[in-house]
């Protein structure tokens, strides 16, 4: 658990208190760059990225709950920006933050976030153990929400008419995972 005396103690430059906080919130890192499907060398380059920018902000962080929102939104945010790069887009200012859950002028319940960040983990746990193509195609929905059934399709390699089946299996076998888990909680 990476609570307010973990983060002191990396401050202080405690080597084990980081990696403490690296072994809790690694998984959840690489599981967001993942799912932007770069190359394995691009891929450790954000990760490194994301945890540079959170020591660099780690003196900002007043709220140990928040860290892991903060780094899924700096690794989203460092994937967009090596794509961008990669890609030849016009780099913004500032990326766009994501919607809140919770609405707009409202405080987070940390129950809530506790509850989200939790069903966020067996989520993406239950996707890694999923195999080809489902592992692949929930990557992909979650890296790009607005892409089109033709963008998808061509990113897995499979035919067009295909795509809405296998993501129909794929959704089914998902759920299959999930229910027994739901059940046990």
């Amino acid at each position: 658990m990476v609570d307010q005396h973990t983060i002191e103690a990396v401050l202080a430059g405690d080597q084990d208190a980081w990696d403490v906080v690296v072994k809790h919130f690694g998984p959840l890192v690489w599981s967001v760059v993942r799912a932007h499907g770069l190359s394995a060398a691009d891929a450790s380059d954000v990760v490194q990225g994301t945890w540079l920018r959170l020591v660099e902000s780690l003196p900002g962080i007043r709220d140990p709950e928040r860290i892991s929102s903060w780094l899924c939104t700096t690794a989203r945010r460092e994937a967009a920006l090596l794509l961008r790069r990669t890609r030849g887009e016009q780099l913004t200012a500032e990326p766009v933050e994501p919607i809140d859950p919770v609405g707009a002028g409202h405080s987070a319940d940390p129950v809530l976030a506790v509850l989200t960040a939790d069903e966020g983990r067996r989520l993406w746990r239950a996707v890694e153990s999923m195999d080809e193509p489902c592992r692949s195609l929930f990557r992909l929905m979650a890296a790009a929400p607005d892409a089109g059934v033709h963008q998808l399709a061509g990113r897995l390699g499979m035919p067009t008419g295909s795509y809405g089946p296998t993501r129909r299996r794929c959704l089914d076998r998902l759920r299959s995972l999930l229910v027994p888990q739901e059940a046990a909680s």
